[in-house]
């Protein structure tokens, strides 16, 4: 066991030798000997240590000496101190130092080795880079060139102290390398005994490398250059740290096996390296007590940029040598806005602005640049956030809710796949939107991986072992245990840091809540975690329970500690059932008024993030064209045709039931989150699956439908933010600001399922009643109502004072453009009722005359 010492910084004087000058003999021009006055015998010259750079392995060596309890290991600023054991009693010092791009090897005798017979001591040693059994050749000075041995013998001499010493310098370029020692005792009768540690083993240490230090997990690169890994596998028998030397070299230049007790604390293998080696990509090798046969090279869960290398599948990935570049964030400031003011667009990046339409450069389309030259597109709409896809590297296969890894954006979302390139684009594109008040949200997939995850041959404990073979096909991610419980949390820290990210939308949240062995925990300690977190609970967190695996969202009650929002599938699913004609209203009431039998625990109608479709599933215009059989669980209405079709009746109810879908999306309390694409009519031809969803058309923004459909959302979306007092409330309506009406102004008929009819009033309190300076005199009332039947209805408004009118804002069965209006359209003669067409909302406004 490594027997630890206090760190300390050391200050070496210069040895006064008794027997030899300090001038220093040449061992080749990268080794000297710290002595000059030396028996012939002894003068040797280190020629061409092969600059081919192969695995310093442990495998085959025996330097395990150095792991044991025969050593204990001191390490600071460029210094290591290693003590040893010997098998007959003694003390060995081994010092390693690095000083003017040399390293130097001290080695001091700290007590007396009895050996048995009184004589000479010397010191054999070698230096390899592959194992103790063959060390790198050497050449005596005076041998012919193709003379090779492979150590050298040299003796101790006494200083002034009268300590035996031996010291050895190294040019840097040699490093780094291990030097593996050997005592010997020297008779009269020129006989030598060997003295080796108490283990039987030479005494064997790195030099150009140290134990380094076990957090943070992943690369470091210290303020010197020195660089620490830091690797978690607690069923790996040995790890090795594979270092390449080019960008598109297919094998490692340098591989150092991790020796378990002196580069391993607990479950974390480390070490440090130099920052001069010339190496600019590095993975790791894992070999397990079950799997004795060298597995591929793995890519570091935490590497901050990665790189692809090799061809073909699967995948190979390595962690890039780089330190983060400091990005200009001067002048970025979170927009931080309060979660009930939130108007969300949700899209995939490279489907954004791939499509030649965009009019975009060939080198930026598909990617983050192609967002931040569309940011015009965002505030058009009037929206104040936007919901990426999952941006992290994906299995193309299967899509981009199947990453392989948790820390950097997907090369595919950068010119030429440059990975350096694709961060500075995705922090350039966020500080743009933070500049137009922007926030920028980002899906993340934590519950499994894709098949060719690296996580897979690194150690069991991030997947799930039991809960069946559902939980074992699906890569299921353990998320509950620490290890796995830190990665996830130290990778949302991340995007959080680096990324100024604004919020984290939590796929397939409900396997979150999974313990150990697949059941599921009223208290998982990972959403306790997130929800608590210092840096993360600043951040907008949502759960959205939407299962990639077979495409369906699961009912659970999520834990949430006032902190979680939830995507609700609620709204979507009774939102779609009543304008179909096959839902109550009063699932209809309760949607509108926040989904308060799922936030009226603590939370609010904020945390309630409805959609009508999403990026799976029918797109908004397919919802009215495609109701076959097979799309049942879609709960959606062709409007009496399947498929395209030239009927006027059927286009005309089509298009009256895409506004009332926008309608009731904005008029409800909650955060609305439209879908890339529904703005302009983009079809997935009936089919539900994400991979059958198109690259957005630009030239379809320029349709007649596009046109009328997207000013109809910048209406909404304005009329939302100034009518605020009503539509973004963080708390529920109370019960004296809403008031229920039937078509003819009677209470509504509740327990009638065939009722097809709901309106209500929303009454401004009277504090917000007053005087303004904008399109009226004051902020009034609203009148609300909804008509799923296929017949017109004659709806009474509530009664107003005689200074007071009402405003028609919204018909949705009116035609463009007059079906909405920002300047409203009074009852005719002071009049309170108000015919309202088939499969139609309408909204008035109380103004004052």
């Amino acid at each position: 066991m490594l027997l630890p010492m206090q760190s300390q910084c050391l200050s070496l004087g210069a040895l006064e030798l008794s027997k030899f000058s300090a001038s220093c003999c040449k061992y080749d021009k990268g080794v000297t000997c710290g002595f000059q006055k030396m028996d012939a015998k002894y003068k040797q010259v280190l020629s061409g240590l092969g600059k081919s750079v192969r695995r310093i392995s442990h495998e085959l060596h025996t330097w395990k000496a150095l792991a044991t309890s025969d050593v204990s290991v001191q390490t600071a600023e460029k210094v290591a101190i290693y003590r040893f054991r010997t098998e007959n009693g003694g003390q060995l010092k081994l010092l390693v130092r690095k000083n003017n791009k040399k390293y130097g090897v001290y080695v001091e005798v700290l007590s007396p080795l009895h050996s048995g017979r009184k004589g000479d001591l010397l010191m054999s040693w070698g230096l390899f880079r592959s194992n103790s059994e063959s060390f790198m050749p050497m050449d005596f000075e005076n041998s012919s060139a193709d003379s090779k041995y492979s150590t050298i013998d040299t003796p101790f001499v006494k200083d002034s102290s009268g300590r035996l010493v031996v010291e050895l310098d190294f040019d840097e370029s040699l490093a780094p390398f291990y030097i593996s020692v050997l005592l010997k005792s020297l008779g009269s009768d020129l006989e030598s005994s060997e003295i080796r540690s108490h283990r039987k083993t030479n005494f064997i240490v790195p030099v150009g490398f140290r134990s380094g230090r076990p957090t943070p997990l992943g690369l470091s690169i210290l303020a010197n250059g020195s660089m620490n890994f830091a690797f978690f596998s607690r069923n790996a028998e040995s790890v090795v740290l594979c270092l390449y030397a080019d960008t598109t070299a297919n094998k490692p230049a340098l591989e150092i096996d991790l020796d378990p007790y002196v580069n391993r604390s607990g479950d974390i293998w480390h070490v440090l390296l130099d920052g001069s080696v010339p190496f600019v990509r590095y993975g790791y090798r894992c070999k397990s007590n079950a799997d004795k046969k060298r597995q591929y090279v793995l890519l570091d869960p935490y590497a901050k940029l990665i790189e692809d290398f090799g061809s073909g599948l699967p995948r190979k990935s390595l962690g890039k040598l780089w330190k983060e570049s400091g990005f200009d964030w001067s002048g970025d400031m979170r927009p931080s806005l309060p979660m009930e003011k939130l108007i969300i667009y949700r899209l995939n990046v490279t489907r954004f602005t791939k499509d030649e339409s965009s009019k975009l450069p060939g080198e930026i389309v598909g990617t983050f640049a192609g967002i931040s030259e569309k940011v015009h597109h965002f505030k058009d709409l009037g929206v104040n956030a936007i919901l990426l896809e999952p941006i992290f590297p994906f299995d193309e296969q299967t899509g981009p809710y199947f990453p392989w890894h948790f820390f950097s954006p997907g090369s595919p979302y950068g010119p030429s796949g440059d990975s350096e390139f694709v961060v500075k684009l995705m922090k350039e594109m966020v500080k743009k939107l933070h500049l137009n008040g922007i926030e920028v949200l980002v899906e993340v997939v934590f519950t499994h991986t894709a098949e060719v995850a690296a996580l897979k041959q690194i150690d069991r404990s991030y997947y799930h072992v039991g809960g069946g073979e559902d939980l074992k096909s699906r890569n299921a991610l353990n998320c509950n245990h620490p290890i796995v419980q830190q990665l996830i949390l130290d990778s949302l820290r991340h995007w959080v840091i680096e990324y100024h990210i604004d919020g984290f939308c939590f796929i397939d949240a409900s396997s979150l809540m999974k313990g150990f062995h697949g059941e599921f925990l009223t208290r998982p300690p990972l959403v306790e975690a997130i929800a608590f977190d210092p840096l993360l609970s600043k951040v907008k967190i949502i759960a959205d329970s939407w299962d990639p695996h077979n495409m369906e969202t699961k009912d659970i009650s999520f834990p949430h500690w006032k902190r979680w929002a939830e995507i609700n599938s609620k709204f979507c699913n009774d939102v779609r059932n009543f304008l179909r004609g096959q839902g109550s209203i009063g699932n209809l009431a309760t949607r509108l008024c926040g989904s308060g039998n799922l936030f009226l625990d603590g939370r609010g109608p904020a945390f309630s993030f409805n959609f009508i479709s999403r990026n799976a599933g029918l797109p908004l215009v397919d919802l009215v064209c495609f109701s076959s059989s097979e799309l049942a669980s879609e709960l959606s209405w062709n409007c009496g045709e399947e498929g395209p079709t030239n009927k006027n009746a059927v286009l005309e109810r089509r298009l009256k039931q895409i506004r009332n879908y926008l309608f009731i999306l904005f008029f409800s309390l909650g955060v609305p989150v439209l879908n890339m694409g529904d703005e302009c009519g983009q079809s997935s031809g009936g089919s539900p699956a994400h991979a059958d969803r198109k690259p957005l058309d630009w030239n379809a923004l320029k349709s007649g439908f596009a046109i009328q459909t997207t000013k109809f959302i910048t209406f909404l979306s304005s009329l939302k933010m100034r009518r605020s007092d009503l539509l973004q409330n963080r708390n529920f309506w109370k019960e004296e600001n809403i008031e229920w009406h039937g078509s003819d102004g009677s209470p509504p008929r509740w327990d009638e399922p065939s009722c097809r009819f709901l309106a209500m009033t929303l009454k401004a309190d009277s504090k917000e009643s007053q005087p303004t300076s904008g399109l009226h005199e004051m902020i009034g009332d609203l009148f609300i109502a909804f008509n799923s039947a296929g017949r017109s209805e004659n709806i009474v408004l509530p009664p107003l004072t005689e200074d007071i009118a009402w405003f028609r804002l919204v018909d949705t069965s009116l035609p463009f453009p007059g079906f909405f209006t920002t300047d409203g359209v009074p009852l005719k003669d002071g009049s309170v009722t108000y015919e309202m067409k088939s499969h139609s909302c309408v909204l008035f406004e109380a103004r004052s005359l």
